[in-house]
């Protein structure tokens, strides 16, 4: 009898001892908890944000602090010709003013103009009427970008296409009833986003809303030409 209470008084010291190693084990062990995938995708849209490249929050700082001082506000954008050869010139745009003072570009930027050998010119770069397309579409597509991250809409590509047509006989002289500018301007986005169809379509209508070039084309301005 007192060999069986031994065998049995080990048996159960050795099942213990396996009962406390196993509980300290699991204590011990780095706990694991199923994330099933409704809530792994919700993790991932909460922690990548939405990032077109714009600051927005410094654009609407600007608008707050630029509302309580109207005269900071007015900018003068300054454009430098200068005549080569032909009908080939070349514009650097380098400074402007605003904020009550005077700022510089991170460099001079220099844009080349010319007319098509179509028109007996050497092609040495883009027209004018061109380079007013392009300012349309970079325009309207800074907008997009910035309406878009203001929106909470990640953008994935945008194209902007701008086509102007115009009648060639006005600025060649040859029908006074033609004007020299275009007839008609159209601009068609591709854009691929975050976004439904209607949201894409609010976007683009408030980018034309807030922009200045579109404003500038669709709208008359007072221009002086003066010399000397």
């Amino acid at each position: 009898l007192r060999m069986a209470l031994d065998v049995y008084c080990k048996l159960q010291y050795t099942l213990c001892s396996l009962q406390d190693e196993e509980a300290t084990s699991q204590r011990c062990e780095p706990q694991h908890r199923q994330i099933d995938d409704t809530e792994e995708n919700t993790m991932t849209e909460t922690t990548i944000p939405i990032d077109n490249g714009v600051n927005t929050d410094a654009l609407l700082g600007a608008r707050e602090q630029l509302s309580g001082a109207p005269e900071a506000a007015e900018f003068t954008w300054t454009a430098n010709c200068s005549w080569v050869n032909g009908t080939f010139s070349q514009t650097t745009v380098d400074g402007f003013s605003g904020l009550g003072q005077e700022h510089r570009h991170r460099a001079p930027y220099t844009f080349d103009a010319d007319h098509p050998e179509c028109f007996a010119s050497e092609d040495r770069g883009a027209t004018p009427p061109e380079i007013l397309l392009a300012a349309l579409a970079s325009c309207l597509t800074a907008g997009v970008a910035s309406v878009a991250q203001h929106r909470q809409i990640q953008l994935r590509s945008v194209t902007a296409t701008v086509e102007g047509k115009m009648n060639v006989l006005g600025i060649l002289g040859a029908d006074p009833d033609i004007r020299n500018g275009f007839n008609d301007v159209t601009v068609h986005f591709d854009i691929d986003a975050d976004a439904s169809p209607e949201d894409i379509q609010a976007l683009v209508a408030q980018s034309q809303k807030r922009s200045a070039v579109f404003d500038m084309v669709t709208n008359p301005t007072r221009v002086a030409v003066e010399v000397g």
